[in-house]
C-alpha cells in the first residue's frame, strides 16, 4: 500500500513538473488607478527577455512559461512584477509615480532620493534635454537650471562654452565648475586642436542625466575643486530587459542671423565723396561686392547614433553605441567632425552582492579651423572692389598693393583669400574609461565597499598651411608646419566604504561614507617650430611638461529621523602638489539640515500640500585650479634662439627667472544657503527657492606689485576677498493632465551679485584699480576695484551737444572737478554680468503629438560695442595710402574723426530675450511588428529680442569685436526603435 502511495505521489509531482515546463499564453488588461487603459506598457518575461507591449486598449498577450515572472513598466508609472503561476489571464493596475520625490539623483560619491536632499541640487534627465543638433553636453541644459549660465564662445562648431554656477567664486583662478563623468572628475583644460571645447569630445546622445550641485553642502565632498559648483554627468547604461536597438538621425542646415551694422555700398561711396581726399576718392572702384556673402555660407550638419541595449548574458546589462557627428560652420572651411563609441557593461554576482560597471568612451575629433580674421575683413573691406584681381599675383585675389607691387603692411586682407589660403586642421583622440566595483558584504549587507579606477587619455595634433603667395604671410613666405602631439593623462583611484541602515525601532536612517581619492594629471607637448613653405624657422615653441597630483580623504554622515528631520555633515582633507609642503593641505567641512514639514501629522494627509521642506547649509570649499602647477617654485626659462648673450666670440643661452610666491595657498570660499521646496496638488505644482551668500578669502589673483619686489610687475598671489550672493527660484506646473492632453511648464529665475571686497597686498593698504579684460590697441576697458562688481567697464563719461544730442569728440565729463580730463576722470560703468537670469520651458503633449519650446533671458548685462568703436571713426577709413575701409553705421551718428576708445557711448544695455528651441514631434508608434518610428522638426536660436545694436547681446567678457555670429539651425530628426 505504501508503495502504491509513493508511486502515486511521484506521478503527481512529475505531472506538475511537466505542466510548469509548458508554455502558456497569458492575456490581460492594463489600466491606471482610475481604470483607464494604458497603451504602450512594456511587458516582458524576466528570465528570457521575451516581451511585448499593450495595445491602444491596454490589452496584452504574451507566450511564456507557466512559472514565469512578468514585469510591467511604463514611463511615469511604478514598475511591478507579477508571478504567472499557471494563470492565463492577468489584469494589472499601475500607479503613477509621485513626480520628483522618489527620483534618485547623483551626488558626490553616491546617490540619494530627491526627497532626502539637504543641499541645493538640480537634476535634468534626458527627457527634458534641449533638442536639435547638439555638439556638446552642456548645451543640453542651457536655460534649464536656475543659477547656471551657459554661454557658447561664438557660432563656430569648434567653439566651447563658458559655464558659470552662481556666477563663479574667484577672479583670476578658475571659475569653471568641476565636471564629473560617471564618477571620474575631468580636468577642464585644453588639448592641441580642441582647446576651446574639451566637452565636445563627449557624445551628448550617450548622456542619461546631468545633475548640478550648487551649494557647499552638496559640493564640499569634492573639496578643493568645488568652489564653482559641480556638474555630474551620468551616461546611459544597459538594462535587464530584452535586447533593443535604436537609431537616430538629425540633419540640419544653419543660416546666418545678424552681422555688424556697417555702411551700405552707396552710403560708403557717399561718405568717401563727402569727407574723403582726392586720393581716397581715386581708390573707389565700380563693383558692389557683398564680402559677407563671400565668406559666409549656409552650413549643413548631421548627427547619427546607433545603440544596442539589453541583457546579452544573465545578470549582465550591456549598452553599446556608435555616433557620427558633422557640422560645417557658417564661416567657410570651418568644420567639426566627431566619431564616437561607448560601451557600458554591468554584470552582477552573488545575488547582486557584487556588482561591476565598466564604462569606456572613445572619440576622434577631426576639426578644420577657418581664419576668423576674415570676419573683420568681410565687414570692413572695400565693397567697390572685385573679389579677383584679374591676374595670378597673390592667388589672383584683389589685395592692397603698394607702388612696388608688394602687399601693403598691416592692410586689411581680401576676406575670401584669408579663408581659402588658410588650411588649419587637427585631430584629437580621446579615451575615457573607468571600472566601478560595489561589494555589499554578505555578513553585513548594510555595508558596501566601492572602488573606482578611472583613466582619461587625450592626444591632439595638427597642421597649418598657408601658401607662399598669400598676403597674410607674404613677407615670411607662408606657413607649413605641424604641431603636437600634445598628450593629456588623467588617472583616478577612488575607494570608499558606505554604511546605510534603517533602524525601525528608532524610525531612523543612518548613512555614513568614508573614502580616499588619488588623482594625477600630466600634460606633455614636444618642442616644435613654425616653418614657412621653404622650411625656414619662423618661431620656436618650447617643450611643455606639466603635472600635478591631488590626495584626498573624506567622510560624510547622513541622518534621517522619521523622514522628517534630515542632517548631512561632510569633511574633506585635500593635499595638492601645486602648493609647498607647508601650505599643501586644505580642510573643507560642511553641515546641512532639512525639515520635511509635509511629513508632520498636521500636513501629512493634506490634499493641498504634497511636499514642504525647509533647508539650511554651511560649508567651505577650495580653489587651486587655473593657476599653473609650479607657481610657488623658482622657475627659470631657457632663452630662445636669437636671445643669447655674447661673451667673447661665443653666444650663450640664458635662464630667465619667473615670478613666484613661495607661500601660495588655498583660495577658500565660505558658503551659506537657505531654501525651501514646495509641492502642491500631488506635485502638479512645485516651487523651490534658495538664497545663498558666499565669501571667498585668500583670492588667487594676479595683481601689480612694487617695482623690484619680484621678477615681474604682476604676480599671482593670495590677496583680498570677493563676496557674492543671490536668490534662485524654480517653478514647475502641470496645468492640464488628461488621457490625451498634457501640458508642462517650468520657469526659473536668478538674481545674483558679486562684489570685490579687498585687493590690497597689505591689510589696510591703499585700494588699487587693476585693469583686466580684453584689449583693443593696448587699451583696457574693464577694471577690478575694491567695493565694486568685478570687471566693470572703466571709461570716460561722454558729453553730448545740447542742441543736436550728438556726442562731442574728446568731450568727457570732469568727474573729479579739477578742470583737467585725465585718467582720474575714468569711472566704473555697469558690468557685463547680468543681474537677472530667466529660463522658461514648456511642453504640450496631445495624443501622439508633442510641442516643446524653451526661452532664456538676461537682464542688466552690458556690452561694449567694440565693432562700432573700432570701425566708427573717419580715421579708420584708411590705415594707409593704398586702401579704403568700410565704416560702421555708428559714424553716421557720431561723425567722430578719431576713435574714442574709452567713451561710455559704446557701452550698451544688452538685456535680451531669446527663444532657444522650438520642436514639433510626432510618434508614429509601431509601424510594424518590430519597429517604431518617431519624427521631429526643430529650430534652434529662433529669435532674439534686444535693444543692443551689435551682432549679439551675449558675448564673452562683454566685448563685441568681430564676433563670429551664432547661426539659426533648422533640423529634421528621425528615430527608430527595434
Amino acid at each position: 500500500m505504501r508503495m502504491k502511495q509513493l508511486i502515486g505521489v511521484m506521478v503527481f509531482l512529475l505531472s506538475q513538473q511537466l505542466l510548469w515546463a509548458q508554455n502558456i499564453t497569458v492575456t490581460g488588461n492594463i489600466t491606471d488607478t482610475s481604470g483607464e487603459p494604458l497603451p504602450g506598457v512594456t511587458v516582458f518575461e524576466k528570465s528570457t527577455g521575451n516581451g511585448t507591449v499593450s495595445n491602444f486598449d491596454g490589452v496584452f498577450s504574451i507566450e511564456v512559461s507557466a512559472d514565469a515572472t512578468l514585469r510591467f513598466s511604463f514611463v511615469g508609472y511604478q514598475t511591478i512584477e507579477e508571478a504567472v503561476n499557471g494563470r492565463s489571464n492577468i489584469n494589472i493596475r499601475l500607479s503613477e509615480l509621485v513626480m520628483g520625490l522618489d527620483e534618485v539623483v547623483a551626488i558626490g560619491y553616491g546617490t540619494q532620493r530627491k526627497s532626502d536632499l539637504t543641499g541645493s541640487v538640480s537634476s535634468v534627465s534626458s527627457d527634458n534635454f534641449q533638442e536639435g543638433l547638439i555638439s556638446s553636453p552642456e548645451q543640453l541644459i542651457n536655460g534649464k537650471v536656475s543659477g547656471v549660465q551657459i554661454m557658447s564662445g561664438n557660432g563656430s562648431p569648434n567653439s566651447g562654452s563658458t559655464i558659470r554656477i552662481r556666477g563663479g567664486a574667484s577672479l583670476n583662478a578658475s571659475n569653471d565648475p568641476l565636471i564629473v563623468l560617471d564618477g571620474l572628475p575631468l580636468e577642464r583644460g585644453g588639448i592641441s586642436g580642441n582647446s576651446n571645447n574639451f566637452m565636445s569630445l563627449i557624445n551628448p546622445n550617450d548622456i542619461e542625466n546631468i545633475t548640478i550641485l550648487k551649494d557647499a553642502s552638496s559640493t564640499a565632498i569634492y573639496g578643493s575643486r568645488a568652489s564653482n559648483g559641480v556638474i555630474m554627468i551620468t551616461t546611459k547604461k544597459g538594462s535587464n530587459e530584452r535586447l533593443k536597438a535604436s537609431f537616430t538621425s538629425t540633419n540640419s542646415i544653419q543660416t546666418l542671423t545678424r552681422l555688424p551694422e556697417m555702411l551700405s555700398t552707396n552710403q560708403f561711396i557717399d561718405a568717401i565723396n563727402t569727407y574723403g581726399t582726392a586720393d581716397q576718392k581715386a581708390l573707389l572702384g565700380t563693383a558692389d561686392t557683398n564680402w559677407n556673402n563671400e565668406v559666409f555660407q549656409s552650413a549643413m550638419g548631421t548627427d547619427n547614433n546607433l545603440s544596442l541595449s539589453g541583457q546579452f548574458l544573465p545578470n549582465t546589462p550591456v549598452r553599446v553605441s556608435l555616433g557620427y557627428y558633422l557640422q560645417n560652420g557658417i564661416l567657410k572651411t570651418d568644420q567639426a567632425r566627431r566619431m564616437s563609441g561607448n560601451l557600458s557593461v554591468s554584470p552582477s554576482f552573488f545575488d547582486d552582492h557584487l556588482k561591476f560597471t565598466l564604462n569606456a568612451k572613445g572619440s576622434q575629433n577631426n576639426n578644420t579651423f577657418a581664419n576668423t580674421g576674415a570676419i573683420w575683413a568681410a565687414s570692413t573691406f572695400n565693397p567697390t572692389l572685385e573679389v579677383y584681381s584679374g591676374n595670378n599675383n597673390f592667388g589672383a585675389y584683389t589685395e592692397a598693393i603698394d607702388n612696388s607691387g608688394l602687399p601693403v603692411n598691416a592692410a586689411v586682407r581680401n576676406p575670401l583669400g584669408l579663408i581659402e589660403q588658410y588650411d588649419s586642421r587637427s585631430q584629437v583622440n580621446r579615451l575615457v574609461g573607468n571600472i566601478d566595483m560595489d561589494y555589499k558584504l554578505h555578513f553585513l549587507p548594510e555595508l558596501k565597499f566601492h572602488s573606482t579606477m578611472g583613466y582619461d587619455y587625450a592626444k591632439g595634433q595638427g597642421t597649418v598651411f598657408v601658401p607662399a603667395e598669400a598676403t597674410q604671410y607674404y613677407t615670411t613666405t607662408g606657413r607649413d608646419f605641424a604641431y603636437g602631439p600634445q598628450k593629456n593623462i588623467n588617472r583616478l583611484l577612488t575607494t570608499y566604504l558606505n554604511y546605510n541602515k534603517y533602524f525601525d525601532a528608532l524610525k531612523s536612517t543612518v548613512e555614513a561614507t568614508l573614502g580616499y581619492d588619488y588623482q594625477f594629471w600630466k600634460t606633455t607637448t614636444p618642442a616644435y617650430s613654425e616653418l614657412n613653405t621653404l622650411g625656414e624657422i619662423q618661431n620656436t615653441n618650447a617643450p611643455r611638461d606639466q603635472r600635478h597630483a591631488l590626495l584626498s580623504y573624506y567622510a560624510r554622515f547622513n541622518y534621517s529621523y522619521d523622514s522628517r528631520y534630515l542632517l548631512t555633515a561632510s569633511f574633506r582633507r585635500d593635499g595638492t602638489s601645486r602648493f609647498s609642503e607647508d601650505m599643501r593641505w586644505g580642510t573643507f567641512p560642511s553641515l546641512a539640515m532639512a525639515w520635511r514639514v509635509s511629513e508632520e501629522a498636521f500636513l501629512k494627509d493634506s490634499g493641498l500640500i504634497s511636499n514642504l521642506k525647509f533647508r539650511a547649509s554651511y560649508g567651505i570649499t577650495g580653489q587651486q585650479d587655473g593657476i599653473g602647477n609650479y607657481s610657488y617654485l623658482p622657475v627659470y626659462t631657457y632663452s630662445q634662439d636669437g636671445a643669447q648673450v655674447q661673451f667673447g666670440d661665443l653666444w650663450y643661452h640664458t635662464y630667465r627667472p619667473e615670478a613666484y610666491v613661495s607661500n601660495l595657498k588655498w583660495e577658500k570660499t565660505k558658503s551659506w544657503n537657505t531654501g525651501f521646496d514646495l509641492g502642491m496638488f500631488n506635485e502638479r505644482l512645485t516651487a523651490s527657492v534658495d538664497y545663498y551668500n558666499r565669501q571667498t578669502e585668500d583670492l588667487l589673483a594676479t595683481v601689480p606689485v612694487p617695482a623690484g619686489s619680484n621678477f615681474d610687475k604682476r604676480i599671482l598671489t593670495n590677496v583680498g576677498n570677493v563676496d557674492s550672493r543671490g536668490v534662485e527660484l524654480v517653478l514647475t506646473a502641470i496645468p492640464v493632465d488628461t488621457r490625451n492632453l498634457k501640458w508642462n511648464i517650468s520657469f526659473n529665475a536668478t538674481w545674483q551679485q558679486m562684489v570685490v571686497k579687498n585687493l590690497s597686498l597689505v591689510d589696510g593698504g591703499e585700494a588699487s584699480n587693476t585693469l583686466v579684460g580684453p584689449t583693443i590697441d593696448t587699451y583696457h576697458f574693464q577694471v577690478l576695484t575694491e567695493g565694486y562688481e568685478p570687471y566693470m567697464f572703466y571709461l570716460y563719461h561722454q558729453l553730448y551737444d545740447e542742441t543736436t544730442g550728438i556726442p562731442v569728440e574728446r568731450a568727457y565729463a570732469d568727474l573729479n572737478k579739477d578742470r583737467t580730463i585725465n585718467s582720474s576722470d575714468l569711472y566704473r560703468y555697469n558690468s557685463p554680468a547680468p543681474d537677472f537670469l530667466f529660463g522658461l520651458s514648456t511642453s504640450v503633449n496631445y495624443k501622439n503629438w508633442n510641442i516643446d519650446m524653451s526661452f532664456r533671458a538676461n537682464a542688466g548685462n552690458y556690452v561694449y560695442n567694440g565693432m562700432a568703436m573700432n570701425a566708427g571713426a573717419w580715421s579708420t577709413v584708411s590705415y594707409n595710402s593704398y586702401q579704403l575701409n568700410k565704416l560702421s553705421k555708428s559714424f553716421l551718428d557720431t561723425r567722430f574723426r578719431n576713435r574714442q576708445y574709452l567713451s561710455d557711448y559704446y557701452v550698451e544695455n544688452a538685456s535680451f530675450l531669446k527663444m532657444d528651441n522650438l520642436s514639433i514631434n510626432y510618434n508614429f508608434g509601431k509601424i510594424n511588428n518590430w519597429c517604431s518610428l518617431n519624427l521631429s522638426a526643430m529650430v534652434q536660436n529662433v529669435f532674439t529680442i534686444t535693444n543692443y545694436t551689435g551682432v549679439d547681446p551675449e558675448v564673452p567678457q562683454g566685448m563685441d569685436l568681430s564676433f563670429y555670429p551664432r547661426p539659426r539651425t533648422y533640423s529634421l530628426a528621425l528615430g527608430l526603435n527595434f
